[in-house]
């Protein structure tokens, strides 16, 4: 056993790391969700449908992941992760700052796969730092610390990027040295990519941890024989992969429509949206998630080895009053306020699901693990939820002010199907836990 593991002690040198890692998370989403607040300019300038505005949102992060998901979880079981993590943040900054060179549908569709090797180089390397900084116990509010960072950058892209956007459309135009002139929403793209030089800085001052809790089972395992490890705890993680990772629908669809919906069915401006549902998001984030990591580390110590999916399964009864009472709104304030319950559920899910992963998973193969779950997240919750809502509206209803209707019609059969496979994964997920524990304790 080693002293991290004997002592449990922590040092705010710990909680540096994490907050390094938080940030890097926030501008993550920051380049990533920007997007959602041009919808309307981008439409009007390369003439795209919901449909195609969807693929962007969506699927040209998870084209990224099916390709160099597993390979960078790999390398993150197995080198240095900070390393990793520079690299990382150095490449999603410039293909952000690309998307402002874009001057069509595909060139645009391309840099954004770009900006997907946030998340892909990011997570699983974080993620497996800080497990290894924090002790279990302790370690549910230093993984949803790090979680916040989803909220936070959606927030801060939602508040930001209004005020941003409201100020660069006073002119359709904007000359940029050595680049000439772009239009508003291009100009948006190379001042969000600018924070990103600022994370490389802060992760230069940031150490790799010894790695902890190390088990034998798991040791020096190839792909074939990670995989093989995880199909014999099928039970585990396919209910638990399947409920989390559909669950996600619910954050993408929320973060990805919402600035439209409010546009199209109350009459908002970009600024007005970006501002109210931003500081929402700013608000209810941080609290779901802490709340989310509270009660996990409160019910680890009751001895309930199953907290992070009892706390996942809260967090869907949480959200859908919020989403139900959506598309009833009569007036826009009425329906932001019914954005309040409606993000405090996904950000507790978002926490849960990646504690989850590495509370249930040895050491040596969580990176490769949290890659798998976040490949899992992107084909399902990342590219299904930003289309689907586009396929209802474009298809379905045939009305692009019944937006509204299809985020609630997406978000509640999404939440159902979670809450019966996360119901099924109870009892053997506690079980993998502890099985997990004692061969940590074993070796």
């Amino acid at each position: 056993m080693t002293e991290l593991q004997a002592s449990h002690k922590t040092t705010a040198y710990h909680w540096y790391v994490v907050g390094v890692l938080t940030f890097a998370y926030l501008v993550s989403f920051l380049d990533r969700q920007i997007l959602a607040l041009m919808v309307g300019p981008i439409q009007a300038d390369l003439s795209l449908s919901d449909t195609q505005m969807s693929l962007l949102m969506g699927l040209a992060f998870s084209i990224f992941y099916v390709f160099m998901a597993v390979p960078l979880g790999r390398l993150a079981d197995q080198t240095v992760r900070r390393n990793i993590i520079i690299g990382g943040v150095t490449l999603w900054s410039a293909m952000t700052a690309a998307c402002g060179l874009a001057g069509n549908y595909w060139q645009l569709f391309l840099a954004r796969m770009g900006v997907g090797v946030g998340e892909a180089s990011l997570t699983p390397s974080a993620t497996s730092m800080i497990a290894d900084y924090f002790p279990p116990g302790v370690r549910g509010k230093a993984l949803a610390t790090y979680n916040a960072g989803v909220s936070l950058g959606t927030g801060f892209a939602m508040v930001f990027g209004g005020m941003v956007i409201t100020y660069v459309s006073t002119s359709e135009r904007h000359v940029l040295p050595v680049i000439g002139s772009v239009a508003a929403w291009q100009y948006v793209f190379f001042l969000v990519a600018l924070p990103g030089l600022l994370v490389v800085l802060l992760m230069l001052t940031v150490r790799e941890p010894a790695r902890q809790e190390t088990s034998s089972a798991a040791q020096n395992l190839s792909f074939r024989e990670v995989l093989s490890f995880l199909h014999g705890r099928r039970k585990i993680y396919v209910p638990l992969f399947l409920g989390m990772s559909v669950n996600t629908i619910v954050g993408y669809a929320l973060f990805s429509w919402i600035p439209t919906s409010f546009a199209r069915v109350h009459g908002w401006t970009m600024g007005d949206i970006g501002l109210g549902y931003g500081l929402i998001i700013l608000a209810t984030g941080p609290l779901g998630v802490f709340l989310a990591g509270s009660l996990i580390d409160k019910l680890h110590r009751a001895g309930q080895q199953n907290a992070e999916l009892k706390v996942a399964l809260l967090s869907i009864a949480i959200c859908l009053p919020g989403v139900v009472y959506l598309p009833l709104a009569s007036t826009g304030q009425a329906a932001l306020m019914a954005m309040i319950p409606a993000s405090i559920g996904p950000a507790m899910t978002t926490a849960s699901g990646s504690i989850a992963v590495i509370n249930v998973t040895p050491n040596q193969i969580r990176g490769q693990t949290m890659a798998l779950y976040l490949l899992t997240i992107s084909l399902l919750g990342l590219s299904l939820g930003p289309t689907a809502v586009a396929l209802l509206t474009d298809y379905v209803f045939k009305d692009p002010a019944m937006i509204d209707w299809s985020i609630s019609c997406v978000v509640i059969a999404s939440s159902l199907f979670s809450a019966v496979m996360l119901w099924r994964c109870l009892q053997p997920f506690g079980e993998g836990v502890r099985e997990t524990v004692n061969l940590a304790r074993s070796t």
